[in-house]
Order: C-alpha cells, then structure tokens, then sequence
C-alpha cells in the first residue's frame, strides 16, 4: 500500500491510498486544480482515481470535492450529517455514498473502516485503510485522543497523526481569545504534546513510524513538532522512532507499507 500526503496544515487537506489498481482520496481540500496537480507531481494520474472520501464538511478538507467528483465521475463518500453540512459544494449530478460514522466500507482492493473524533464539525470521522495485508490510520481534526481513536491507532503500520499547535505559540499568538479556546478544546486540535505522548504509547506497543500532519501556520513549526514528539519518545526509551512532518506547500514522501 501506498500513501501520499497531498497537502497537509490549516490551508488545505488531502491524502492518496493507492493498492494495485485501486487509488483513493482521504479528503480534498484544496482546489480541484491544485490537487491534480500535487498528483501528477508524485506520478499519480488523477484520471485513474477511484473516489474521494470524506472526513468532515470543512473547508480545508472539501474545497475541491465537488470539482474533481463532477470532473472524472467519482463517487463521492460521506456520512449523513456531513452530506447535509455541505450540500453547496455540489450541483446534483454527483454520485455520493452514504456510510454511517462507525461503518466499514470497500472501494476496490481498499477496506475503509470509519471511526468518530471529537472534533466541532457536523459528524466528524477519520479512517483506517487495510490492503488486507497492512494498515493505515489517520487521525487528524480532533481535540484529544479518544479511547476509540486510540484502538484504531495501536492496529496501523503507519499513523498520520495531528500536531496541530504547540500551546505556547498559540497561547501568545494572534488569535482572539475564543477561536484560542475552540482549538484547544476538546473538540478542537491536538496539540504537539498531546501526539507525543499518544505516540510514546503507541510506540511502545509497537507502532513503527508516525507521520505528523496538520500543522497549524501561525501555531506551529515543522521543526517544534518533531523536536517535541522526538524529545518525548526519547524521554521514554523509544529509540529510533522515523517521524515525518507533512506539509501545506509539497507533497509528502510515498509511504509504502
């Protein structure tokens, strides 16, 4: 299997699950424009895609849905209450697919398995994706690591995981007060260290390598998020762990798992 981060951080969203012939999005949060272009940049014709799935209706997460369905005919997957939180993104002649947020699901040689997060939208999930043979889970726009999201987690070869704002940056940055307050809840993002000790645990049962994602312009830096996750790993005996940082501006590596 393997993935792609398209574009990751507050300007936009999207990832590539590939497997044989089958090739899926996880979101599109950029324009249709710019996200064919991030796939062509990495080798991946967006003629050949099989469907876009969707976590959640914000923006930075389904700017370019409606675009890219309509333009090469793809199904379009969602559950209810993000359907009816973003029905202006689409003209009608969309196929879309209705999952309930705990649901399973197949496109192609590709399983999906939806699980909620705690995070202020409509009816927020994320997905682990399994060839069958490995496992990706992805666990960004939450406000903290449920017992739920964690089960998910602990079962990945490879967790793309929030890193969203280190506290401080956000605590003296820019933002009023209660956009503060909205992302540091619960149902907000998740902050450097709280990924980090999520990973501490995860790594200690096993988990082999972690991308960090979602990293917020004004709150973070790629080099702040690593260094925090790297130091608490470290800090706990967790020698050797490979962390990657996505980005807003590139395409990630390929991760084959």
């Amino acid at each position: 299997m393997k993935i792609c981060l398209l574009a990751s951080g507050s300007g936009g969203n999207s990832i590539c699950v590939q497997n044989g012939s089958s090739s899926v999005l996880i979101d599109a949060g950029l324009t249709g424009k710019r996200i064919e272009e991030r796939l062509q940049g990495v080798g991946i014709n967006p003629a050949g895609l099989q469907a876009i799935v969707v976590s959640h209706e914000h923006s930075d997460h389904i700017k370019g849905v409606g675009v890219l369905a309509r333009r090469y005919g793809l199904p379009v997957w969602m559950t209810e209450g993000t359907l009816n939180a973003s029905k202006k993104i689409f003209r009608g002649t969309e196929k879309i697919r209705v999952f309930e947020n705990d649901e399973a699901f197949s496109i192609g040689d590709l399983s999906f398995q939806a699980f909620q997060l705690p995070h202020d939208a409509a009816d927020p999930v994320n997905f682990s994706v399994t060839d069958g043979h490995s496992n990706v889970t992805v666990a960004t726009d939450m406000g903290t690591v449920t017992q739920l999201v964690y089960q998910y987690m602990r079962h990945a070869d490879l967790v793309i995981i929030e890193t969203n704002y280190d506290y401080q940056l956000l605590m003296d940055g820019p933002y009023p007060w209660v956009l503060k307050q909205r992302i540091s809840s619960t149902h907000g993002h998740l902050s450097n260290d709280g990924a980090a000790e999520a990973l501490c645990n995860l790594a200690k049962e096993g988990l082999q390598q972690a991308v960090l994602a979602h990293l917020s312009e004004k709150n973070n830096r790629p080099d702040l998020a690593r260094e925090t996750c790297a130091d608490m790993l470290q800090g706990q005996g967790v020698r050797s762990f490979p962390l990657s940082v996505a980005e807003q501006d590139r395409p990630s590596d390929i991760f084959v798992i």
